[in-house]
């Protein structure tokens, strides 16, 4: 488990915590409640409820709510003639009183169903002169506590006498508030408790607008650093605050001794991510001052420093690049002892926490494989120079000519899990392409990675800088990285089906990259039943957790009853401990358990087995619940093998060759950043030349176009006809 970060350090400490949850948190964009967020917010408090927290809720929304009940109800109500009419908009205190107990009622449903009891609190803010209302009101609350009852608090907008806003200030003795902001600090306060969070529609305090991809989240709030060089933009979309009364009333409460986290409502889980000490939202403290802030290289500092170095890197010459890349092969070897005791320390941690065995497998750096590593990288870096290669080359007209070069991308992010080695094949690659590249690798591997990255970007000469290679630490920098569009040029996610559907779902970005490697082999009635063996049990064998070995065996329904061919490639996986699950047909011939979906991900000494009628039935089988990997054909008919080969439409498809082959130094390619199933950009094993893009360069002699006037195109081939 990772450490909570220092400036979080005081959630050990909570028992009572304040929410306030916002009316732009409870709406919808067109004024309507956003369920969906309201139950994900009833759901987090009754799991914090259930841990032992006392959980006070402060709410808004009454008047939203009001003004759309009010509002349907004069339209059920009215002629048509009265539509045409100018309509007035209604009273805010008459939509407070309607939406009050509707927001209540609504509450009280949510909270019923999940086993929770609340309860309803209406304040104004001239109760609070009154020192027995507010000493009674204390010892309301702890009982209510005491019963594990969930107080939810609101201003009583439909009595309130305030004409005009108040400042809500510790000097004020009396309580006066403004807002439900003011209201969740005076409370936290007044009821004494151990921390305050914010619930807003931005993800906290930023030091510009939002929305400008260059502002950055605060993470810590500083008074005498923060105040008065931030700009307010306007107010709350629906609700009386927005961030100025956000801001106030935390720094009121945090200097009163309240911590305070303002953070998104939108998440489903923040609340829960703040008391785990998740390094999220903005935290306001009164020590915050005194804290020792380390300077922080954000998400957009690492990507941007990133782009810089490979710009420096694009200006070196292919000798420089290419002692770069054989500097780092030689720093692997000359560290390998600590790389491996490093790596060993992650397993052992892996180990303990009882990681499955194939996360385990993986994540070993297994002996021969920094050597094998460094020699990859040194024939990557013989290769032919893949930048500015000139791929057409055409004469638009006379003393005119146009050039396609190659180019690098720019910056990729990488975000891969268990594997170590894959940190140093991305980072060659990324060297070799010219590329920035931020790293952020499984947690599991934490120790592996750091001082992989510590060797390689120390081989890296300071005219480039070792920025070009940054390592992301933490979790939390992922969901800002992702937002960096006009930085990030592509990201890659190596791991699981969840992680890269995530991080697709999370990003403007390019995405490239597979979620499965569910690959078959297809042993056809004409195969070579010796052959077919090999390539069965070497495909699913040699190296099970990867994501080219066999998941699924597919067999022609005239080898069930031949002279025991079938048989022997079964009993040859049982020897070697495959565990086998079969289809609808292989289940009941084989004796063996069926499996409950084919498309299955194993990633272990285990794979699915079923009986198809031929070749087309086959490829119907993949094309269904194959992932587009790699699919192979085991077959001595030269016409079925290429209906299968032409016909399978998956990113490597082989004849008579292990699915195993499927991986890019095999193909020669150096090294890879992952396999991809897109149908765009790069498909298969992505070497260089799927981290490369191209440019146009145009040379001329003072050509203006003038409507074409005086221009006389050749259009003429030079790269071929030269």
């Amino acid at each position: 488990m990772d450490s909570v970060d220092p400036t979080r350090a005081f959630v050990n400490r909570v028992k009572r915590i304040v929410v306030k949850v916002g009316t732009a948190v409870v709406t919808r964009g067109d004024g309507r409640l956003a369920l969906g967020r309201l139950g994900a917010l009833c759901e987090q408090l009754k799991d914090i409820n259930a841990q032992g927290y006392e959980v006070i809720l402060v709410t808004s929304g009454a008047v939203g709510l009001g003004r759309q009940r009010l509002r349907y109800r004069r339209l059920a109500n009215s002629s048509f003639a009265d539509l045409q009419n100018p309509q007035n908009d209604f009273d805010g205190k008459a939509c407070a009183a309607v939406g009050q107990s509707s927001l209540m009622a609504l509450y009280d449903t949510m909270f019923s169903q999940l086993d929770v009891t609340s309860s309803q609190l209406l304040v104004t803010d001239s109760v609070f002169r009154d020192e027995a209302f507010r000493k009674q009101l204390s010892e309301t609350v702890k009982s209510l506590l005491k019963l594990r009852v969930v107080p939810i608090f609101n201003e009583n907008d439909a009595v309130s006498t305030r004409k005009a806003p108040y400042e809500f200030c510790l000097q004020d003795s009396s309580g006066i508030f403004w807002d439900n902001d003011s209201l969740a600090g005076l409370l936290a306060l007044e009821l004494k408790a151990d921390l305050l969070v914010l619930l807003s529609d931005v993800e906290g305090l930023y030091d510009g607008p939002p929305t400008d991809p260059k502002s950055k989240l605060i993470h810590t709030y500083v008074k005498e650093i923060h105040h008065g060089e931030i700009t307010f933009g306007d107010k709350s979309r629906v609700g009386r605050g927005g961030m100025t009364a956000k801001v106030n009333a935390a720094v009121c409460a945090a200097y009163g001794g309240i911590p305070v986290v303002i953070t998104s409502g939108y998440a489903t889980d923040n609340i829960k991510k703040v008391l785990r000490g998740d390094r999220i939202g903005t935290v306001f403290h009164q020590d915050a001052h005194l804290w020792t802030l380390v300077k922080e290289e954000g998400a957009r500092d690492l990507a941007v420093s990133a782009r810089e170095s490979s710009r420096q890197l694009r200006a070196l010459g292919s000798k420089d690049r290419r002692k770069i890349l054989l500097d780092v092969a030689d720093a692997l070897v000359a560290n390998e002892g600590q790389i491996i005791a490093e790596n060993e320390a992650d397993i052992a941690v892996a180990q303990e926490n009882g990681y499955e065995k194939a996360l385990i497998s993986r994540l070993a750096l297994k002996p021969g494989k920094i050597a094998a590593l460094a020699t990859s990288i040194r024939k990557l870096a013989d290769m032919e120079e893949p930048i500015g290669r000139v791929l057409q080359k055409t004469e638009l007209a006379e003393g005119l000519v146009l050039e396609k070069v190659s180019c690098p991308l720019g910056v990729l992010l990488v975000v891969f899990e268990s594997r170590p080695d894959a940190l140093v094949q991305i980072a060659s690659l990324a060297i070799q392409s010219r590329n920035g590249l931020l790293l952020k690798g499984g947690k599991e591997a934490k120790r592996s990675n750091a001082i992989l990255h510590k060797v390689i970007t120390s081989a890296i000469p300071e005219n480039v800088g070792g920025k070009l290679i940054g390592l992301v630490n933490t979790r939390d920098e992922i969901p800002d990285l992702l937002k960096l569009d006009d930085v990030i040029d592509l990201v890659i996610p190596r791991g699981s089906n969840k992680l890269v559907s995530q991080i697709k779902e999370s990003t403007k970005i390019p995405v490239l990259g597979h979620a499965d490697g569910i690959c078959h082999v297809y042993i056809d009635k004409s195969a070579n039943k010796d052959m077919a063996k090999r390539i069965v049990l070497d495909a699913k064998t040699d190296y099970p957790a990867a994501c080219n070995a066999m998941e699924t065996l597919l067999v022609h329904k005239d080898l069930v009853t031949d002279d025991g061919g079938f048989k022997q490639i079964i009993s040859g996986l049982q020897d070697l401990g495959v565990t086998l699950y079969g289809g609808p047909k292989a289940s009941t011939v084989l004796n063996i358990p069926e499996t409950s979906s084919f498309h299955h991900e194993y990633s272990s000494l285990a794979c699915a087995v079923e009986i198809v009628d031929d070749v087309t039935a086959a490829i119907n089988h993949i094309h269904e619940h194959g992932s587009a990997h790699t699919d192979c054909i085991v077959t001595e008919d030269h016409e079925v093998a290429e209906t299968f080969l032409s016909q399978v439409d998956s990113a490597a498809i082989f004849h008579n060759a292990s699915t195993r082959f499927c991986d890019g130094a095999r193909f020669g390619l150096g090294a890879e950043v992952g396999i991809s199933t897109s149908r765009i950009h790069a498909r298969g094993p992505v070497g260089v030349e799927g981290l490369l893009t191209t440019r146009w360069i145009l040379r001329g002699n003072g050509q203006v176009v003038d409507s074409d006037r005086g221009v006389k195109y050749t259009h003429k081939d030079l790269l071929t006809s030269t």
